[in-house]
Order: structure tokens, then sequence, then C-alpha cells
């Protein structure tokens, strides 16, 4: 058993099966999302190495990074050979990725496709559990003035202040609005909330020459634009 035990130790492995020395070798960018956690985790259990372990972690949530952030530290220790210090490393590099894709946000400044909305907000919104609605400002060459949450619970459970949003742009000096909200389900389509809320917003807008430009629904790596789709 103790050498069976040993075999599964990354100091047994052949240099360029070792994650850490192709790391050093190769760069980071060579290494598989398993390869990365395994260097995290350090080791496995006594069935499986530290790779094979994190692969199992990854195909709990099919293979998807973000989702592999959102798992708690007590859901993370459900897998054999993942302790609580090990748990915890893996929520805090997740963490410190997803900061740095907000850190990346500062750099969007102008607006010029449904695209670039969602990379200026899936970073803040996108992988949350719970219900985010965010206001987009934006001035006559469509730069971004200001983004804002403006709810947080859900649509049908929070109220949306289209007051609030339109004094806002006119404090701002705003001229275009964007609306953003993300389903924690993944559901691409847009309920009968989502409709109702665009049109309260646009008819509102419209009286003070303001532009609603469009309304995105954020999940699960992509996102529905009720521009694109011909619906605003």
């Amino acid at each position: 058993m103790q050498e069976k035990t040993a075999s599964f130790s990354i100091k047994n492995w052949a240099d360029d099966d070792r994650p850490r020395e192709k790391l050093v070798q190769k760069g980071s960018y060579v290494l598989s999302d398993a390869e990365l956690i395994a260097i995290l985790i350090g080791s496995g259990n006594r069935e499986e190495s530290a790779v094979e372990l994190s692969k199992r972690i990854l195909a709990s949530v099919n293979h998807n990074l973000n989702e592999v952030g959102k798992l708690s530290v007590n859901q993370l220790m459900r897998f054999k050979g993942i302790g609580e210090a090990k748990a915890v490393t893996i929520a805090a590099a997740l963490e410190i990725g997803r900061r740095r894709r907000v850190e990346a946000v500062d750099k969007i400044t102008k607006i010029t496709s449904s695209h670039d909305v969602y990379e200026l907000l899936y970073p803040l919104i996108g992988d949350l559990q719970h219900e985010e609605f965010w206001i987009v400002y934006l001035n006559n060459s469509n730069k971004v003035i200001h983004k804002a949450q403006l709810s947080k619970g859900g649509i049908t459970g929070t109220l949306v202040d289209v007051r609030l949003v339109l004094k806002q742009a006119l404090e701002l000096g705003a001229v275009g609005i964007i609306l953003a909200h993300n389903h924690p389900s993944g559901a691409m389509t847009p309920s009968l909330a989502d409709k109702q809320i665009t049109d309260k917003l646009k008819l509102a807008s419209e009286a003070l020459d303001i532009k609603i430009l469009d309304h995105l629904i954020l999940a699960q790596q992509d996102y529905f634009s009720f521009a694109d789709k011909g619906i605003l």
C-alpha cells in the first residue's frame, strides 16, 4: 500500500509531468486548469494524484473555472483529499483572479457594442449567486461616465427606482443609458419583469432626451442583448 501511495506523489513523476517544474520551465500558460489547481493543493489522496483530484473537482462543475470560483470552502472540502487549508487556498487564488479581471474593467472607457458592456460588467456581477441590477451612464461619444449598482436581490424582489436612475443621469450629464443585470440561474431568456422595467425606463427617459441604448442579461459567460435582438 505504501508503494502505491508513493506513486501518486508529484515528487515521483517525470519532470515533464510535474506541474510546478513545468510552470518554471515552460511558463504558466502551458498548464491545464487541473495542473494549476494541483499546484495550489500540492497533493492528492491515497487513490489519486493532485492533478487527478483537480480534474474531479473541475468535472463536478463541467470544467468551468468560474463555477469552481463559486464553490464555498465547505463545498470544496467534500472532495476527499481537500481539507480546510487546501479549500481556502483554492478559494483565495480564484478570488485573486476575479479581482484581477475587475481591475481590467477600468480599461474599457468607450462602448462600441454589446460585447463591450459584457466585458465591462461580467467581472463585477457574472459570478454572483444573487441578482443585481446595474446602470452604465454614457456621454454623447458613448464613453463611460459612470457605472453603478441600482438594486440587489432581483428585479421582482427590489424596487428599481426610475427617478433615481434619471436623476443621476442628469447630474452626470449622461445622454445614454445601458441597463444590465445578471441571471444566477443561467437562464438567458428575458422575463416579463425584465421587459417591463426596460419599457418603463425607456418611456421615462425619452421625455428627458436620454436614450436607453441596451439592456443586457449576463449569465454563464454569455449574455443576451435587447438591442442586438431588436426588442428594445
